[in-house]
């Protein structure tokens, strides 16, 4: 078993090269209809005549990689999740494109779940807006729906580009679930959430970058192999990933108590990235005057990526709320996750640690 902490893993890699992440370097491995190449044979000696065209690659949804005959010009949707153990088991976190995990106040973590390949018909506990959010949702530029927030947080959403969807603002597609007890009870229709998109929201932009061919991401082809990964986020929080070859995914547990939608759905993954943030404290506190955490993601720091049962160490860096987040490997390049849903845990520097076995 190898035990690291944010702050030991991957000494020896190299500063991150932020400027890779390019359009023109996300096009190349995945993305929506825009990001399909194309090119052509180039003239023979003596012709006039270019050659014929390469087969064109296929669309693929951006937040998965997953190729598709079709993408959806939907925009993403992030939806905050509570992750008390009295909220669980959780509706919809199942059919997620990408969910990240993120430290809240009291050592308790709540979810940003982002759809945009499927469309649950409802998800929920929804939860209020923390002041990681923007970062987290803004390079999507989508949709945000959650039930409230303090005023500075929300209004941070709105300058990173997204627009949101507020229950406390009276907007539509909430509801209060019978048999559910206040705050535990209030869940969304996805539908009647992104019915409210504005008419410029589109597909959004790649995020992390896939494997256009399953079986070659980066931890799988050059990682050490993995059969659990044990992540400490607080006192009070833990996740582990198991790798189960059968099905091809890390399923979760929470604790050590295997992790599951709703209607039974075991909660899995084909990528878990586990990045090494600062936390620091807003000066802000909860309604029972609890301080509350910011996770910095606008900067830089270690992590893990886990893709086909490996691992491998990997430097990450955000340059802006507005710009995804890039994960490069050990050898300088940029690291590529085999197609499917990601899981992004997001472990404090100070109180958190990770252990492979």
């Amino acid at each position: 078993m190898t035990a690291r902490t944010p702050g030991q893993v991957g000494r020896n890699l190299g500063r991150v090269g932020v400027l890779i992440v390019g359009g023109l370097v996300l096009a190349a491995c995945s993305g929506g209809p825009a990001d399909v190449p194309t090119s052509t044979v180039p003239a023979t000696a003596g012709s006039d005549k270019a050659g014929p065209p390469d087969p064109a690659v296929p669309p693929a949804w951006p937040l998965t990689g997953v190729p598709s005959d079709a993408v959806d010009d939907r925009p993403a949707l992030a939806v905050k999740i509570e992750n008390l153990p009295q909220a669980r088991p959780q509706t919809g976190l199942e059919q997620a494109d990408m969910v990240w995990e993120e430290v809240v106040e009291g050592g308790i973590t709540r979810f940003v779940a982002v759809y945009h390949s499927q469309a649950p018909e409802t998800v929920g506990p929804v939860r209020s807006v923390r002041p990681m959010d923007p970062a987290i949702v803004g390079p999507t530029h989508g949709l945000l729906a959650f039930s409230g927030g303090q005023p500075p947080f929300v209004e941070a959403v709105r300058d990173a580009g997204i627009q949101t969807i507020v229950h406390d603002d009276g907007d539509d597609g909430f509801f209060l679930k019978k048999g559910k007890r206040a705050p535990h009870n209030l869940f969304g229709t996805p539908a009647d959430l992104w019915a409210q998109a504005d008419d410029d929201r589109t597909a959004p932009p790649t995020q992390l970058r896939h494997v256009r061919v399953p079986g070659q991401g980066t931890a799988t082809t050059t990682g050490a192999p993995l059969s659990l990964l044990d992540v400490k986020l607080t006192f009070a929080s833990r996740a582990q990933w198991v790798w189960d070859a059968e099905q091809a995914a890390f399923l979760r547990n929470e604790g050590t108590t295997p992790a599951v939608s709703s209607d039974g759905t075991r909660l899995s993954a084909q990528n878990v990235v586990v990045l090494g943030v600062e936390v620091r404290d807003t000066q802000f506190k909860d309604p029972a005057g609890t301080p509350v955490p910011e996770t910095l993601l606008v900067g830089s720091g270690e992590g893990l990526v886990a893709s086909g049962g490996k691992h491998v160490a990997v430097a990450w860096s955000q340059e802006s709320v507005e710009e995804p987040l890039v994960l490069m490997g050990p050898d300088g390049e940029p690291v590529l996750l085999e197609q499917g849903v990601t899981w992004v845990e997001l472990v404090p520097r100070e109180g958190g640690s990770w252990k492979v076995s």
